[in-house]
């Protein structure tokens, strides 16, 4: 059974569609990124994926077992939020704050996930340091960390190499790929049409009348098709 499946789903808000007839399926293993111009619906995908909002028609399916709870989730950073007054391994704990339930502390499993992914990101050594001391590519790599406490099979990713420079960028698709080919299945947001080709396997283009392209065909993109 495919992980998500999308069957006839419109998005938007009360009486705006944004997108309509959206039919796909994300298989385990699979690398989507969601391209489109701004507005379109891209990050209300996300978001109704993550039962933030829901759909205006048809029906999204998590298969395996899976629920909201259990995607990772890496949103949009905001300037106040690169300015946060906290330790790199606070914020990483945080992921673990869906699975906690009512429990005032993480249990040994939870702090052993926290070291795991600080280790899996590279970051181990900033534990202790200041969030709002890091640069870009090293708050992605806490932010990314963060949002695997919360995942074992499925990462949504938005926008995650915004304003990043361009060692940055290929750090962060690096850190992607690793991921993809250790098991995680990936959606990605991005305006990147260079980086989307050289990574992913589908790409859905967002629009009112959305289009998904296979590039493990060989499939070549363009904005205008």
């Amino acid at each position: 059974m495919a992980l998500v499946t999308c069957k006839d789903v419109a998005l938007g808000y009360q009486k705006t569609v944004l997108v309509q007839g959206l039919n796909l399926e994300v298989n385990r293993g699979d690398y989507w990124c969601i391209i489109g111009d701004n507005g379109v619906g891209k990050s209300t995908f996300v978001r109704t994926l993550l039962g933030l909002q829901p759909t205006l028609a048809g029906r999204i399916t998590l298969g395996e077992g899976l629920s909201s709870c259990d995607l990772g989730y890496l949103p949009q950073q905001t300037l106040v939020q690169r300015d946060f007054p906290a330790t790199v391994e606070e914020i990483v704990r945080s992921g673990c704050v869906s699975s906690m339930g009512w429990r005032p502390r993480l249990s040994r499993k939870e702090l052993a996930r926290v070291e795991e992914n600080l280790e899996r990101m590279g970051i181990a050594h900033l534990a202790g340091r200041s969030y709002r001391t890091l640069s870009g590519g090293q708050q992605q790599r806490v932010r990314l960390a963060r949002a695997l406490c919360g995942a074992d099979t499925l990462l949504l990713l938005d926008e995650p190499v915004a304003g990043l420079d361009p060692e940055g960028t290929a750090e962060m698709y690096a850190l992607v790929d690793r991921l993809n080919r250790d098991g995680m299945t990936i959606l990605m947001v991005s305006h990147d049409l260079e980086g989307v080709q050289a990574h992913a396997t589908h790409v859905l283009r967002m629009a009112r009348e959305p289009k998904v392209y296979s590039l493990r065909e060989g499939g070549a993109l363009s904005w205008r098709n």
